[in-house]
């Protein structure tokens, strides 16, 4: 959810039953946001589910990471012409930057995921992804299988197309050489063999046991690439290099050599979405902006022509080469469900044709002014839909075909239901009460308790997080702001989790939604003890293992575990019923943002972790500081004790402390001095137990994300692993660091015994640099901070008055000579294996011969990669100490650099240390503690 102002105050509505149905069992399709987009309400809004209910076009779009979608193509398809659409992303960029946090890995998955869930509401799309991780970038196709599974993708993939049921399945790649990343290539890989695979019933067979059907898609197509095609070939940019110009079809298993994937179809994004005053082009790329840890953000384009083009691998239907449209040859009115079935079909195209014409009555006559209009058609059609269904259930159709008949039915259930409550322009919302005591019952008026003006809720704001055990108020309400008489028949409160939530129905709530009346409803809740905590459906034990392990199966490939409460409306139109769903919403107060809304959570009473998960343990180390936090949910007091489980023979002090808290969302902060013995070059284990109410706890979790985005937690056990490392540095030393796009390095230099100032734009531009010993800066830093590049001056005056600058990886920006002498960052190479050997070339450098000897062993044990942006060119005055690269690269000499530049030292370091350090990668924290004590350098003194 995107953090705004509201214009207006939020409904809350209350909840008068509760059902106990898991989510296994009973799908939901409650909307996880407060409110819809304002392309999803009023005109735009009802254009496009009026356009939902006449088609049964639908398409799935396979691609690799996150940003990695054609957002213009999803639009067109979805708000353009009402077709249903899911994308399915293999991974969720675990391995990607961030330009807005510092979380990484796992964390930055979160954070990836949250942002394209929202950028999908643009789209108009269901998400899903496979188990698969962003270990890195990945230079090939071959590498990406090995390390994920070809089975396990595709049967991740082949799930996600039997639960959907495309028509068309598509992707922005083809699996060949100009994707350019190895993860690419999969996605079009694993589109077209999904394609073949998906209608196999031989085909992952455990899916069919588990109730899943086979389904055959019509229609596959992958993106047409751009590329030029020289006398060397095709250029490659995940190997830089050219290879011959061929092209393998999955569907078909041959190869196209010298030649450019036939163009099929041309789509044009840049046609305008009624009522939007936008391009489909401009709505997808306001949608893509917010996945800001990669993009830093967007920018809307101007209106004007813009186009795609696809290639199509395969088809079941007649098609011509070239076509107007994914679906030619493929009846996609709503007639075209009785193509699924066989035998007397006669009662179902009968049928059929009744729903049809509803559905074509309300398109016809829908007025913007009178949208409740055609209230009457819609009902009918939803009943129509349903008396089918029944009709479909009871009958002798045979399978294959009944099953994907009712599957089609049911969406054309759900589009009618939705299409009519916003013909009748019902607002339905619900939310964690702040209030006490129950309003008084017939103040719901628009002047009232809770209405525009009002809205107890938002002015009190509630808590966030719910813990077991706890009883608390839900509101729901619903505003009638059409002119048509509604019967609000109650409210059911589910748990996503199947258990026994306890729900109280307070007060005589009215069922008759008159003409800009509003209803309110009052539960009393408590939370069952053995209640699921909120949090991933998926782990994995190690940063090296490259999928997830499933922790509840049920939610495979879902993009997260469901909230714990939905709210779901009951109302009568006409005699037609018809519900309404959304997860239930907490309300906090932020400076600067004002009202934010997010769902409710279920989280342990209290949480405890130790910081990062590990570090380095200097082999000389008399001690060890460690700070624990415990955080509090409990609404009210809390105490309780805190003690660290010790390697044998280590002590700590305190022993244990007793902690207390006032209030919930409180964090109490413990250090504890760890002493340790006989360390050795090997990794200890630290952990922390926290107990309240005679209940352990042993991990905490964080909120992955940033203001801007919905935060995620990220649970971790409360434990920290000390490496110990053969590490040298120089006492006293006086450092600073300047942030970039977020890392551990100030951290990882706490462990080597030194303190860190971080510096602030005063430091740069103003501040004595003299005193500094070093001076980092952060990842990517000259991407993100203006204040770096206009104070790149003094920073070099520094250098040349005797400091150490030590420069960590840049991408963009800082291919502008920033150092002392020239450089050219230029197609800024990587090297992602992370075991790539490692020459070093210049053994006697200084830099590597004090406090410690690095030698190659030190690059041994590294995580996920070598490092980005390596110099491409630079002048002579630099020195290059060592090369490694991939196999089948050129030999990389542009990772680390040295130069002296007067009195001080510039250091170029391309090398990933910052993802070392905090896993205790003991020649990381070697090479480190050189680059900041080399002012005290006896070779330079």
């Amino acid at each position: 959810m995107i953090r705004r102002r509201w214009a207006r105050f939020l409904y809350i509505v209350p909840v008068i039953a509760v059902a106990g149905a898991s989510l296994a069992v009973r799908k939901l399709h409650a909307e996880a946001d407060a409110m819809p987009l304002a392309a999803d309400r009023g005109a735009p809004g009802m254009a496009r589910a009026l356009r939902e209910i006449r088609t049964r076009a639908s398409l799935a779009l396979v691609v690799a990471h996150p940003d990695d979608e054609d957002g213009g193509m999803l639009v067109w398809h979805t708000r353009g012409l009402g077709a249903r659409a899911i994308q399915l992303t293999l991974n969720r960029g675990e391995g990607g930057q961030n330009e807005m946090s510092s979380e990484v890995y796992d964390a930055l998955g979160l954070i990836r995921t949250q942002e394209l869930l929202v950028a999908g509401r643009y789209y108009g799309v269901e998400q899903f992804f496979t188990r698969a991780i962003d270990y890195g970038f990945s230079k090939t196709r071959e590498e990406a299988l090995d390390k994920w599974g070809h089975d396990r993708v595709l049967s991740d993939v082949v799930r996600v197309i039997r639960t959907t049921r495309p028509l068309v399945i598509t992707s922005v790649f083809t699996g060949n050489a100009t994707d350019g990343h190895g993860n690419h290539q999969v996605a079009g890989q694993m589109a077209q063999e999904a394609y073949l695979a998906a209608g196999d019933p031989t085909k992952f067979p455990e899916q069919i046991r588990e109730g899943l059907r086979p389904w055959t898609p019509l229609k596959v197509y992958a993106r047409t690439p751009f590329f030029e095609i020289t006398k060397e070939g095709m250029y490659d940019y995940a190997i830089d290099k050219y290879v011959p110009v061929k092209f393998f079809d999955y569907v078909n298993q041959k190869w196209t050599e010298n030649q450019r994937p036939t163009v099929n179809l041309t789509i044009d994004e840049g046609r305008p979405i009624v009522g939007t005053g936008l391009t489909a082009m401009q709505v997808a790329r306001e949608g893509w902006g917010f996945q800001k840890s990669q993009n830093g953000g967007g920018t809307l384009p101007n209106p004007g022509p813009s186009s795609v083009t696809y290639h199509r691998y395969g088809s079941r239907v007649t098609a011509t080469e070239q076509e107007k449209s994914f679906f030619d040859g493929i009846d996609t009115t709503l007639a075209g469900i009785a193509t699924l079935a066989s035998g007397d079909t006669q009662f179902l195209k009968t049928g059929l044709a009744g729903i049809a014409a509803k559905a074509d009555q309300a398109f016809n006559q829908y007025s913007q002014e009178k949208p409740w209009a055609i209230a009457g058609a819609l009902a009918d059609g939803l009943k129509g839909t349903r008396d089918l269904t029944a009709q479909v259930r009871s009958s002798q159709l045979a399978e294959p075909g009944k099953s994907d008949v009712l599957f089609e039915l049911g969406q054309k259930e759900k589009q009618f239901q939705k299409a009519l409550a916003m013909s009748l322009e019902l607002e339905f919302t619900t939310g964690v009460s702040s209030q006490v005591t129950l309003p008084e019952e017939g103040r719901g008026g628009r002047g009232g308790r809770g209405g525009r003006g009002g809205g107890g809720m938002l002015r009190g704001g509630s808590f966030t997080t719910a813990i077991p055990g706890q009883a608390f108020a839900v509101e729901t309400q619903v505003f009638n702001m059409g002119t048509e008489a509604v019967t609000a028949e109650g409210v059911t409160l589910i748990p996503a989790d199947g258990k026994n939530w306890s729900v109280q129905p307070q007060g005589k709530p009215s069922h008759d939604l008159t003409s800009g009346k509003q209803t309110m409803f009052r539960m009393a809740v408590k939370v069952p003890v053995d209640a699921t905590i909120t949090r991933p459906y998926y782990k994995r034990d190690s940063l090296e293992q490259p999928y997830y392990d499933l922790l509840d199966p049920r939610y495979v490939t879902r993009s997260t575990s469901p909230y714990p409460l939905t709210a779901q409306a009951r109302f009568v139109y006409h005699g037609v019923p018809f519900d309404m769903e959304q997860v239930v919403q907490t309300s906090e107060r932020l400076a600067g943002t004002g009202t934010v809304q997010d769902p409710l959570l279920v989280a342990p009473a209290i949480a405890v972790s130790l910081g990062l998960p590990g570090g380095a343990l200097p082999l000389t180390a008399k001690s060890l500081s460690l700070t624990a936090t415990v955080h509090s949910n409990v609404k009210g007091p809390a105490e309780g004790t805190l003690k660290l489980t010790l390697p044998a023979g280590w002590r700590s002090e305190p022993t244990e402390a007793k902690f207390n808290t006032a209030r919930d969302g409180e964090d109490r902060v413990i250090p504890f001095t760890v002493i340790p013995s006989g360390i050795k070059t090997e990794t200890y284990s630290i952990a922390a137990v926290a107990e309240y109410q005679g209940r352990k706890y042993t991990e905490g979790y964080h909120m992955a994300g940033y203001p801007g985005v919905r935060g995620y937690p990220l649970y971790s056990p409360a434990v920290y692993k000390a490496a110990g490392v053969d590490v040298k540095t120089v006492s006293g030393l006086r450092l600073g660091y300047l942030p970039g796009t977020g890392d551990e390095v100030p951290k990882a230099i706490e462990n080597l015994g030194h303190e860190v100032r971080v510096l602030a734009t005063s430091d740069l531009t103003q501040g004595d640099l003299s005193g500094y010993d070093a001076i980092i800066l952060g990842v990517r830093a000259y991407a993100v901070r203006a204040d770096l590049k206009a104070a790149n001056g003094r920073l070099l005056d520094y250098v040349k008055n005797g400091g150490v600058l030590v420069v960590q990886y840049n991408l963009q920006d800082f291919d502008h000579n920033y150092g002392p002498y020239p450089f050219k960052l230029g197609s800024a190479q990587k090297v992602v294996d992370e075991g790539s050997v490692v020459t070093v070339l210049e053994p006697n450098n200084p830099l590597f011969n004090w406090p410690n000897r690095i030698t190659a062993d030190d690059f041994r044990g590294w995580e996920e990669e070598r490092g980005h942006g390596f110099l491409d060119e630079w002048d002579k005055q630099y020195t290059a100490l060592v090369e490694t690269h991939d196999p089948g690269q050129d030999p990389q000499k542009g990772g680390l650099l040295i130069t002296r530049y007067g009195k001080g030292f510039y250091i170029y370091d391309a090398f990933a240390i910052y993802r070392q350090l905090p896993s205790g990668v003991a020649g990381a924290y070697r090479l480190l503690g050189n680059m900041i004590s080399l002012k005290k350098n006896p070779a330079y003194n």
